[in-house]
């Protein structure tokens, strides 16, 4: 009989890591998505030298250092806490799970909001540790409605709204009414949390909202942004998420800053291109269109290798393609057009779904999938 496998209630952080079969995952938060130049170096040289040598950019723009001993733990701790990184009360790192459309400038709404929802992080109630909040105010339309966020702060057809996630319709605020209007759902959501319903979403689904808070709709999305020189630098991708710490470093001679996306890629401030090596520099790169998790032997639920096989098929699958190592799916959350999942050393085949799915083939090898069979 297989086991299905078991999905974490809560994140890596960087006081409560996660472990894998490689060591810990310490996860890193930055406040507003944004790193100096000098932290940002400083974190390569804390997983040269603690870690596997790669950062994992997560789909909430955090970092994760990989392969953490035991014994090094308090060690890293203490360099991330020289570099500015670590939050002095462990209660408010856990929550500051924050999502921010990363094309914000020092004094805009975005910003401001940013730094005001932070400065309240003591005003939020007890919640499920996954629980998180996106400012994504960009007068062209919101950027990460595609993200993983339980209370949004938007830009509406008037003026700005917060919305909970899974519900259409926002509820109007204003710049000084937005956090304590945010504080106010996250005490709602708290109050109507069960075991069954963790999320937003879920928790909408069966307890109506108050009727004055979803009346309003958000702008229409905004495009997302492409790989490629932007205004304020050059926006990079990382395949599959994952970084190396020497090519990261060597790529921040130069540069102000880095910013963190929630799409597997950074902005490096006031850069040109890297070289292409090591990242993701074309906005037509076959990749941008693949997720694949860790796989075997890095996640203990994974009975597959993902990554090889999934650059191998990124240029013979036409749009999106998601290979999993188990049935949990954690580097794609949403549908894909193909979707491969490992079971028992082999793959299912799932087509317009996640890896949760259905499968239509079950069975498949890795060399089946290279000559077409899917």
């Amino acid at each position: 009989m297989t086991v299905p496998p078991t999905v974490k209630g809560w994140c890596p952080g960087a006081y409560r890591p996660m472990m894998s079969v490689d060591g810990l995952v310490v996860r890193v938060r930055p406040r507003l998505a944004r790193l100096t130049a000098l932290q940002a170096a400083g974190l390569c040289d804390i997983a040269l030298r603690y870690g596997s040598g790669y950062i994992d950019l997560t789909n909430r723009a955090n970092l994760q250092i990989r392969g953490v001993a035991d014994a090094d733990h308090e060690p890293v701790l203490a360099g991330l806490n020289a570099l500015g990184l670590l939050d002095s009360d462990p209660k408010f790192e856990a929550r500051r799970n924050l999502l921010i459309a990363p094309f914000w400038v020092e004094g805009d709404v975005t910003a401001r909001l940013a730094h005001a929802l932070l400065d309240r992080l003591a005003d939020l109630p007890d919640l499920p540790a996954k629980i998180g909040f996106a400012i994504d105010c960009d007068l062209a339309g919101p950027q990460l409605t595609q993200c993983s966020a339980d209370i949004r702060i938007e830009q509406g057809e008037t003026g700005l709204i917060l919305r909970a996630d899974g519900a259409a319709l926002g509820r109007a605020v204003t710049e000084k009414t937005a956090i304590p209007a945010l504080i106010e759902m996250a005490n709602w959501l708290a109050d109507h949390v069960t075991p069954q319903a963790r999320r937003m979403a879920s928790v909408v689904a069966h307890a109506p909202l108050p009727p004055d808070w979803a009346n309003l709709p958000p702008r229409a999305p905004a495009r997302a942004p492409k790989i490629g020189l932007h205004p304020l630098g050059a926006l990079v991708g990382a395949p599959f998420g994952q970084i190396d710490a020497r090519a990261l470093a060597k790529a921040l001679t130069g540069t102000a800053g880095l910013r963190l996306t929630p799409w597997r890629s950074f902005l490096l401030e006031g850069a040109g291109m890297p070289a292409p090596e090591e990242f993701i520099t074309a906005p037509d790169d076959p990749l941008l269109r693949i997720d694949a998790c860790p796989g075997a032997p890095l996640c203990p639920s994974a009975s597959v290798e993902t990554r090889r096989l999934a650059r191998a098929l990124a240029p013979k699958v036409q749009g999106s393609l998601h290979v999993s190592g188990c049935a949990k799916g954690c580097a794609r959350a949403r549908a894909a057009d193909v979707t491969l999942v490992g079971r028992s050393g082999k793959f299912d085949l799932v087509q317009g779904g996640c890896a949760g799915d259905r499968p239509l083939k079950t069975g498949l090898h890795p060399q089946d999938l290279m000559t077409g069979a899917f």
